[in-house]
């Protein structure tokens, strides 16, 4: 006899593949969450990642109360090899990731004057580096199956400098290329 917790793996593993993923880095509590919602409304099942995995918990569960799927981690998008740690668990474990969504802020205010070396690195690590990070990784996935959508949140920032914003602005604004860049060299390719 085979035990009815195979059963109910292999039903679960049956769902799973036939949803879509969708990957949100920078699930915070406004448009990180909200996107989630969306994805995960519309059939997707919703990966979420910040820093602190577990301010993720109230997302995760009103997500699966609502009927959807979530599944929420932690992670420092700054990390190359996390990053490429944790787009190999989700593709392997949970599924193909037809969308990811790179969405952390880092909007931060600093006088000119007080914007440290290292702040300013911070900023641009957090905004530009983590997207680059989460883009080539998930590009690297998609490419073969040609097809995936990826997705950079951006701000007013991306496109003019606002006093007291120059490491969020210069941040922003490098994200913005890298996506235009991006999608210059993807979308040729379904992507």
């Amino acid at each position: 006899k085979t035990p009815l917790s195979v059963y109910y793996l292999l039903i679960t593993l049956l769902i799973m593949t036939n949803k879509k993923v969708a990957l949100i880095i920078g699930a915070g509590d406004s448009l990180g969450s909200a996107v989630a919602r969306v994805f995960s409304k519309n059939d997707f099942i919703a990966v979420v990642a910040r820093r602190n995995g577990d301010q993720l918990n109230p997302l995760k569960e009103e997500i699966e109360k609502n009927g959807g799927q979530c599944f929420a981690f932690s992670l420092d998008a700054r990390k190359e090899q996390d990053v490429i740690n944790f787009i190999d668990k989700i593709e392997s474990e949970i599924g193909e990731i037809n969308v990811a969504v790179y969405n952390i802020g880092a909007n931060i205010r600093f006088n000119i004057l007080e914007t440290t070396s290292k702040k300013y690195y911070k900023v641009w690590e957090m905004a530009t580096f983590g997207a680059f990070l989460m883009g080539r990784e998930v590009a690297r996935k998609m490419m073969p199956r040609k097809r995936g959508t990826i997705i950079f949140t951006g701000a007013t920032a991306s496109i003019r400098g606002k006093e007291g914003f120059a490491a969020f602005s210069g941040a922003k604004q490098a994200k913005r290329a890298l996506a235009q860049s991006m999608a210059k060299e993807l979308a040729p390719k379904g992507i």
